[in-house]
């Protein structure tokens, strides 16, 4: 055997010996009819789901499209009891609904939405009233009291900050980062 023949036979074993292991399995039971949704509404891709702290669950979803293909109305958000009874519909037809991209529920259960299309964040009370709304349609800027807190596109939530009673908006503006912290009192 030659000495190329035996470094080949100690790759290959080496290879073999250093393997990734299967991941082992994880045991679920899933449930595909959690969800009751009323005759008429359909879900489309859904973009984000969240739980607040009562287990009503919030889905984000892109169905029950409305208006024309461009400048429509393509996202919802769904709200469920613990159970997967369709409770309501929130923001129904509201103008930063473009394209849904993430839901969250911070510790005092107000709702965050993240729209890709609108390039919109949108804060929600429990009630499902808008409490706050980060971005503009087109214009892609945050403002706040009239004042522009600069462009916001393709924006991120991080609701790790909301427990400190601030929030930050990553958003990627021709592929740079750009980070929006706020304080409760909207002060930047």
């Amino acid at each position: 055997m030659t000495r190329g023949s035996i470094a080949l036979l100690l790759m290959l074993g080496a290879t073999t010996a250093f393997a990734q292991q299967p991941a082992p399995e994880i045991p679920y039971t899933a449930n595909a009819d959690f969800l009751k949704l009323p005759a008429d509404l359909y879900l489309g891709e859904v973009g984000g789901v969240a739980v607040n702290s009562k287990g009503h669950v919030f889905v984000f979803s892109r169905g029950n499209n409305t208006g024309p293909a461009f400048g429509a109305t393509g996202a919802q958000l769904l709200e469920f009891d613990k159970d997967g009874k369709f409770v309501r519909e929130i923001g129904k037809n509201l103008y930063a609904w473009a394209y849904a991209h993430t839901v969250r529920v911070d510790s005092a259960d107000n709702i965050w939405t993240v729209d890709k299309g609108s390039d919109m964040v949108v804060k929600f009370t429990p009630e499902g009233r808008v409490s706050m709304v980060f971005g503009r349609k087109k214009a892609r800027e945050a403002r706040v009291g009239g004042e522009s807190a600069g462009p916001i596109a393709n924006p991120v939530l991080q609701l790790e900050q909301l427990a400190q009673r601030a929030f930050v908006v990553v958003s990627e503006l021709e592929r740079t980062a750009r980070k929006v912290q706020c304080s409760a009192d909207i002060s930047f």
